[in-house]
Order: structure tokens, then sequence, then C-alpha cells
């Protein structure tokens, strides 16, 4: 526990970003709940209400923010982007990438409003969770997240009322498993949703998968940012014929997808599975590396993040079943092929493999945010209200945020090495271990300058006591 007698600088500098989103009252709640976020190991609500030693309140007005206060998330999110925007090296730029990704926030129990039972690819096991899809941003100097949103589970009933008033038949064979097993009755349903939503526009309103949220995200970046084009990238799950399909044809951006080895090649004598298409290749590299003839696969460099990575890579232009024609990367780590391929596919056929493999390396980061934003409190909630668990998770966003642009501030980095007397590692962690140092700081001078006013140590200590042993 780190108490605060003040608000870190981090958010002192950062905070009149946001005096237009908030009202007086609420924006001293933002940067509590924000100074909390940073510097505080429990990231609940009452964990963060315990840090203020000094203005002590009750955790209501915590609350509050998440539950009651009318400020809008976009435009919050707004404030949050200006902030990125504010400085060179988090503004956005020509080569920067938009990568896609979802990731779940797990808890123990079903009280939590709108949780699921989601399968974790991580444990193997069905987990209680929310799920979290996020574009985010990734360029040589910075990443993070542009729009996120928790998935909503689709209402059932809502769901077979607009199938039925769309006068599409239901299979009678099926109607009894609304009874007898209600997960395959919901399957179904969402089958005979995915099937036919094109052809009936109205069935689009009724359920947003993650797939419909993802395009939701890049329309509404592309309508309200003409001009800017940054190249969208994604795992296996996100690519898909239709999604693929809307990026180039609808928003008309490229692309740098992931196939599985399962996925296939459509050649002009057979097709293959894309697992046998690289083991084809791989042995003629190798029959043609015993004879010094020229190599299938190619050594290629690419730049990330300040470093140079190498590959092993076969590209060319393929029809893709079930996708068209694409450009199709199988790239290797090792230089004798030893290692598992990757597959790579892009709607621009014209690049090269050095191209496609830099964009789709960027897709990284928005992994490491949500690994990184948990540890800033992305799943640390207790409230169960949804809208207020939004409010929480777009916190979050803004603390990552501001840790980023931290990195590359000047003014800020001057006055907290001046103050700390220490050096400043370009990684939201350290950032937030110097505003943990700052409040350790900020403390002693509290207590020294009590001291100086003639107050005991009892007197001075007395408050920080009653927080940390304040029950919760």
């Amino acid at each position: 526990m780190y108490p605060l007698v003040e608000f870190p600088e981090l958010v002192q500098h950062y905070a009149p970003f946001f005096e237009d989103v908030f009202s007086g009252d609420a924006l001293v709640e933002f940067k509590r709940y924000i100074s909390g976020l940073i510097v505080s190991e429990n990231k609940t609500v009452d964990g963060i209400n315990r840090l203020f030693v000094v203005e002590s309140r009750n955790q209501s007005s915590l609350n509050r923010l998440l539950t009651q206060s009318p400020f809008s998330l976009e435009s919050l999110n707004n404030a949050r982007l200006k902030v990125l925007d504010s400085l060179p090296g988090t503004q956005m730029k020509p080569r920067g990438v938009f990568g896609l990704d979802d990731t779940l926030l797990s808890h123990y129990g079903q009280d939590f409003e709108k949780i699921a039972n989601l399968w974790d690819h991580v444990s193997g096991t069905y987990v209680w969770a929310h799920d979290l899809v996020t574009l985010h941003y990734s360029d040589d100097e910075t990443d993070y997240p542009v729009m996120f949103k928790l998935w909503e589970p689709v209402e059932l009933d809502k769901l077979e009322q607009g199938i039925r008033e769309a006068n599409i038949p239901i299979k009678a064979a099926k109607e009894e498993l609304k009874q007898t097993n209600p997960q395959k009755w919901r399957g179904y349903l969402l089958g005979v949703w995915q099937r036919r939503e094109k052809q009936h526009p109205e069935l689009r309103e009724l359920y947003d998968s993650k797939l419909i949220m993802a395009q939701k995200f890049i329309q509404e970046w592309v309508e309200t940012h003409p001009g800017e084009e940054h190249p969208v990238t994604f795992d296996s799950w996100f690519t898909q014929p239709a999604f693929c399909r809307f990026l180039d044809q609808t928003l008309h951006l490229p692309y740098v997808g992931t196939l599985a080895e399962g996925d296939r090649v459509v050649l002009s004598t057979d097709t293959k599975t894309l697992k046998d298409f690289a083991d084809h290749l791989k042995q003629e590299h190798l029959d043609a590396t015993k004879r010094n003839a020229k190599p299938v696969f190619h050594k290629i460099g690419v730049p990330y993040k300040g470093k140079h990575e190498t590959y092993y890579s076969y590209w060319n232009t393929h029809h893709i079943h079930n996708f068209g024609q694409q450009r199709l990367v199988i790239n290797y780590s090792q230089a004798d092929l030893s290692d598992n391929p990757t597959f790579f596919i892009s709607n621009r056929l014209f690049w090269q493999a050095a191209g496609i493999t830099r964009i789709r390396r960027h897709r990284w980061p928005v992994e490491v945010y949500h690994e990184e934003g948990k540890e800033e409190g992305l799943d640390q909630y207790e409230i169960r209200d949804f809208n207020a668990i939004q409010r929480h998770i777009a916190l979050v966003a803004v603390v990552y945020s501001l840790l980023r642009a931290s990195q590359h501030d000047p003014v800020l980095h001057n006055r907290l090495q001046l103050l700390l007397k220490m050096n400043l590692e370009d990684n939201p962690a350290a950032w937030r271990r110097a505003s943990q140092a700052q409040s350790l700081w900020c403390l002693g001078l509290f207590i020294s300058a009590g001291l100086a006013r003639g107050q005991s140590l009892q007197q001075l200590l007395m408050p920080l006591m009653h927080a940390m042993c304040k029950s919760s």
C-alpha cells in the first residue's frame, strides 16, 4: 500500500485534458480513481478509497463515479486520445497498425451482470467471465487501446422473436431443445441468425457478435478520420471470410490475417491444407539447398520496436478456400525450417513478405496490453452493474494511456527525474513504480512538515494507521 497525501504528479499533469468530461466534483473523484489505479495494488473501489489518508471520504463517492455520474464514455475516450495525440511520440503515424483481439476478464460466480460461461483456451476450461474486445494501435514507438467494449451475451428470447418476426422458419425438431438442451438451442438460434442476418438487416440489431463489434469499431474510425489508413491485423479467430470481405470491399482497408494449418490453398492441380503445402515447399527448399539451387524460402529482415527480427519466408498470390485471391506468406523462424510455420494472408496482392510480417508483428502489443492492463486493474472489479464495469475498464485504459504518454513527455519526465533523482525506463510498469515512489516521497515530506510545525509523530501517523486498518 502506498498512502496518498496528494495526487501523483502524472495525474495532476494530465487532468486538464479531462476537465470538459466531468463536473467539478466528479473530476476530483476521477483523479482519485485513476491515482488509485496507478498506485494501489488493490484496484477495487474500497482498495482505492483507503489510499487517501488526509482527505478521507466515504467510498460511496467513488462508487457514484462509476454508477451515477453522467459523464460520457465517448467523451472520456476522446479526451484520452487527445492526450496521446498531443505528444509526437504517441501520435498515430503513417506506418502505424491496428490490431484486434479479445480477452476474458474472469470472475468467480455468476453475480456480475451479463457475465457468461465462456471457453478459456488458455486453461482449457469454461470460466465465468466478461469478454473484452479491443482495437489497439501500435507503431515502433508506442501502442495503446483505441476502442474497446465488453461483449454482451445474446438475449435468446429477443433473438427468437426477431427471427420469427422476419418470417424465418424455425425447425420444429429443434423447438424441444429449448427445454431439453438450452445450450444447443442457443447454438441453433445463433446459427440461424448468422446465416440469415445478411439477407435480413433487421436481424443485425438483435445481437452484436465479436466480429460485428470489430466491424463497428473500424468503420467508426474510418468515418471519423477520413484520409487516414492503417492496416488491420488479427489472429485466426478473427480471420473469417465475411470479416475480411468487409474490410476489403466495404472499407477498402488493407489487412493481414492469420490462417491455421488446416485451412486450404487451391492449387492448379489439387487442394492442399496449408500444413501439407508448407511441408511440400519445405522439401523443395531442402532439396534445392543440397543442389545449391534457388531456395524456396528466403531470409527476410523485419524491423519491430527498435529491433531487427529474421524470418525465412515464402510468399506468393494464391487462391485460399473461402477467401479468394490472397497474398499468402509462410514463415519459419529457423534457417533449417525445423520450427512450426506460421501462415498469414493479405488482400494487398503486391505486398512482400517483410511488409506483411511487420504488420502482423504489430498484433502482439494488444495481447501485451490485455496482460499489463490486468495488472492495472482490467479484471479487478467487484462492482456488479454492467455499465459501471464498462466505466471501470475505460478508466483503466486512461491509466494505461497516461503511462504511455508519460514516456514521451519531456516536461513530465524532467519534473519526476528532478524530484526522484532516478532514471526512468520507457515502459508503463516503470512509470507506475515512479508514481508509487513519488507518493512515498510526498508522504515523507508530509510527515517532515508536520514535525516541523510541532505535531507529534503519533498525530501524523494516526490517519495513516486508521486508513490501513480500516475494515472494508
